[in-house]
C-alpha cells in the first residue's frame, strides 16, 4: 500500500516513478470508498488525481503555493498533505472541510469555494513574493468551467504585465478550449521555453530597445512577425496575445509529461498558462458516464453509483422546476437564465421543453443578471435561478442594471438559508440583507411548497424586480389549508391569539409551528404569522401585533443585520409601541460546514433554543 506511506507533506517524493500509477489507483479507490459513505465532490477529484500528484512532486510545499479555484477538486491535495484520516468526518460539523482552508493546513494557502478567483489570488501572492524578495513558485489551478467567469479574464489581463514567473494550470476536463494539434505545437512549446531561446530573445530585445531611433521599430517588427507565425499554428494564441505564454495541451493523467511541462513553465519569466486535459470522474464508470450527478454526490452504492439515501419527497427545487414548466407553457414571454447550474437549480426540464427560451451563461453571475435586465428591457419575462451565495457576486448588477431601471426580473434564489456540508462559502444567509438594501427590490419567502408555486406565479405577473428565496432540501407540505391569495406587502395570519406572536419568514414557519405547539402545551397563548414579504414588511400587521401581544418573536434563516427582524424592531421603535421584541436570526458570523439541523442548534435557531430564549426572556 503506497498510500500508507503518505503521512505528511512531501512524502510523495520518496516514491519511485514506477510507483506513481499504483498510488494514483489507491487514491481513487480511497476517494470512491470514502465519498460513498460521507458524500462530497467526487467527479472533479477523480479527474485531478495525477494533476495533483504532479504538482506535489514538482513543488516544495508549503513554501511553494497552490491556489485551487473553487477548491472542490482538492481532496487528493488533502491526502498528500497528511489529512487522509480526516476523510472519516469530511464535511461534518467539526470535521474536515470539503474545500481548502488555511486554518486546516499551512499547505492550504487560500480559502476558496466560489469560482474564478484563483488567478486573482495567485497574482496577489506573486506580487507579494516579488515585493518581499522571495523565490518560491506560485501555481493557480483553474478549471475550464471557472474560466467562463469574467473575473478570471480580469486577472489574466492584469497578470500579462508580470515580468516574473507565475504558473496558471488550466484543468480542462470538458474540451471547452480548442485542442492544440500536431507536431508544430510541441516544437513551439520546446523552443519557446528552451534556455537558449529565452536568453536569445531577451538579449535581442534588450540590445535593440532604446539603443537607436530604429531599435524600438525593429523590436516591434520582430514581435509582430513571431506572433503572425504562431497565430497560424497555435490555438493558444488567445493567451499569447494577452501576453501570457501558452503551453500544452498535455495529458493530465500522465505524470512524467506534466512534470516536464511544469519544469518548462517555471523557466518562463512572466505569466504562463499550462493547458492540462483531464477526464472528470476518471476511474469510476458511473462518474465517467454521469459527471453532473457525481459533482456533489450524496452517499452512494459503490457497485452501481445509486444514492443510498433516496429522496422520496419533492424538494423546493423540484417544485420550482414543475412550476417553471407550467409558466413556460402558458406564457411564451417567460425565459429562464442560469449560471452553469441547469441541474442544480431545476431548470433542466425547462431547457428540454423550451430550449430557445433557456440560457445558460456559464459561471458568470454578473453577466446573467445584466443579460436578464436586457431581456426584460426587450419585453420578455426573465427568471434568473441562482443559489443564494452565488447571487451575492452580482450585487452591483442587481442594483444598477435591474433595480435602477425597475425592470421586471424575477430572482429565484435557491439554497437560501443554511445549506450544510459545503460550509461557510455556500451558506445562503445574507440574501435578505443585501437585497433589502436595494431600492425597487421586493422580496418574498414561501412557507411551504404550495406557496412557492403561488409566489412564483405572482412574481412573474408583477412587472417589477422580485426576489423569491427558498431553502435547500425537502419541501414542507404542512399548512396546506392556509393558502390565502398573495397580496403585495401583506403577511398571512395562521393562528391568531394573544400574549406572544411568532412572526416567521419562509422556512422558519415550520420551526415556529413546533415552538407554538410547545408553548400551547405549557398553557401559553401564542399567535403565528407567516411574514411572506421581507421587503416591504407588513407594517400594519406589526402595528396590530403590538396592540394584542406583549412579546413579538421574529424568526428568519438569515443574519440579523439588515434582515426581517431588524426591520420589525425598527418599526416598533418608530411607533413607540410598548412591546418586547425578540429577534431570532443567524449570528453575525460565518457558519461552518455540518448537518443543517445540528448547525441550527449550534447557532440557536432551532425550536428548542428558541423556546429557551422566549422563556428566559420572561424570567
Amino acid at each position: 500500500m503506497f498510500l500508507e506511506k503518505i503521512e505528511k507533506t512531501n512524502d510523495i517524493k520518496q516514491l519511485e516513478e514506477a510507483d506513481y500509477g499504483a498510488l494514483a489507483q489507491e487514491i481513487r479507490e480511497f476517494l470512491i470508498r470514502s465519498i460513498s459513505e460521507t458524500g462530497g465532490h467526487l467527479g472533479s477529484n477523480l479527474g485531478a488525481v495525477e494533476l495533483t500528484m504532479a504538482l506535489h512532486l514538482f513543488l516544495n510545499l508549503p513554501e511553494d503555493k497552490i491556489i485551487w479555484d473553487v477548491g472542490h477538486q482538492s481532496y487528493t491535495h488533502k491526502i498528500l498533505t497528511g489529512r487522509r484520516d480526516g476523510f472519516a468526518n469530511l464535511r461534518k460539523f467539526g470535521g474536515m472541510s470539503g474545500f481548502p482552508k488555511r486554518k486546516e493546513s499551512d499547505c492550504d494557502c487560500f480559502d476558496t469555494g466560489h469560482s474564478s478567483t484563483s488567478i486573482s489570488a495567485g497574482l496577489g501572492m506573486v506580487k507579494a513574493r516579488d515585493l518581499k524578495g522571495g523565490k518560491n513558485t506560485i501555481v493557480s489551478v483553474i478549471g475550464d468551467g471557472s474560466l467562463t467567469g469574467g473575473m478570471a479574464y480580469e486577472a489574466l489581463n492584469n497578470a500579462s504585465l508580470l515580468e516574473t514567473n507565475f504558473i496558471i494550470v488550466l484543468n480542462d476536463n470538458n474540451m471547452s478550449i480548442s485542442e492544440n494539434v500536431g507536431g508544430v505545437s510541441k516544437y513551439l512549446n520546446k523552443i519557446r521555453t528552451a534556455d537558449m531561446y529565452l536568453d536569445l530573445k531577451e538579449g535581442v530585445y534588450n540590445s535593440l530597445h532604446g539603443k537607436s531611433k530604429y531599435g524600438d521599430k525593429v523590436v516591434t517588427l520582430l514581435r509582430r512577425a513571431k506572433s503572425s507565425f504562431k497565430q497560424l499554428v497555435v490555438p493558444g494564441m488567445f493567451f499569447e496575445d494577452m501576453g501570457i505564454t501558452y503551453l500544452g495541451p498535455v495529458d493530465g493523467h500522465n505524470i512524467p509529461a506534466m512534470l516536464k511541462m511544469l519544469a518548462e513553465a517555471r523557466k518562463v519569466r512572466g505569466p504562463v498558462l499550462l493547458h492540462v486535459l483531464t477526464q472528470k470522474g476518471k476511474g469510476y464508470p458511473p462518474a465517467e458516464r454521469h459527471p453532473a450527478r457525481f459533482h456533489g454526490a450524496e452517499p452512494f452504492d459503490i457497485e452501481n453509483g445509486i444514492p443510498t439515501r433516496p429522496h422520496n419527497k419533492a424538494n423546493y427545487t423540484d417544485v420550482f422546476s414543475t412550476v417553471m414548466c407550467k409558466l413556460g407553457r402558458r406564457d411564451e414571454q417567460v425565459v429562464a437564465i442560469t449560471a452553469a447550474m441547469p441541474d442544480g437549480t431545476g431548470l433542466k426540464r425547462f431547457r428540454n421543453m423550451y430550449p430557445d427560451r433557456f440560457f445558460d451563461v456559464g459561471i458568470a453571475e454578473e453577466h446573467a443578471v445584466t443579460f436578464a435586465a436586457g431581456l426584460a428591457a426587450g419585453g420578455l419575462k426573465p427568471i434568473v435561478a441562482i443559489y443564494s451565495s452565488f447571487l451575492q457576486r452580482a450585487y452591483d448588477q442587481i442594483l444598477h442594471d435591474v433595480c435602477l431601471q425597475n425592470l421586471p426580473v424575477v430572482f429565484a434564489i435557491d439554497r437560501a438559508g443554511l445549506v450544510g456540508s459545503d460550509g461557510e462559502t455556500h451558506q445562503g444567509i445574507f440574501d435578505l440583507s443585501y437585497l433589502s438594501s436595494i431600492p425597487n427590490m421586493h422580496i418574498m419567502a414561501p412557507k411551504n411548497k404550495w406557496e412557492l408555486s403561488d409566489m412564483l406565479k405572482y412574481a412573474v405577473a408583477c412587472h417589477m424586480p422580485m426576489a423569491l428565496r427558498y431553502p435547500r432540501g425537502e419541501a414542507f407540505d404542512g399548512l396546506k389549508e392556509y393558502r390565502a391569495p398573495i397580496e403585495y406587502g401583506r403577511s398571512e395570519p395562521i393562528y391568531e391569539e394573544e400574549d406572544i406572536i411568532l412572526m416567521a419568514v419562509g422556512s422558519m414557519v415550520k420551526v415556529a409551528l413546533t415552538v407554538r405547539e410547545r408553548l400551547k402545551a405549557m398553557g401559553r397563548s401564542c399567535s403565528l404569522l407567516n411574514a411572506r414579504f421581507v421587503k416591504p414588511i407588513d407594517e400594519e400587521a406589526v402595528r396590530q401585533a403590538c396592540g394584542r401581544h406583549r412579546l413579538i418573536v421574529t424568526m428568519e434563516e438569515n443574519v440579523l443585520s439588515g434582515g426581517y427582524g431588524e426591520k420589525v424592531r425598527d418599526f416598533v421603535d418608530r411607533i413607540g409601541a410598548d412591546v418586547k421584541v425578540l429577534n431570532i436570526a443567524v449570528p453575525d458570523e460565518y457558519v461552518e460546514h455540518g448537518n443543517v439541523e445540528l448547525l441550527k442548534r449550534e447557532i440557536r435557531i432551532d425550536a428548542d433554543s428558541i423556546l429557551e430564549d422566549i422563556l428566559e426572556g420572561e424570567a
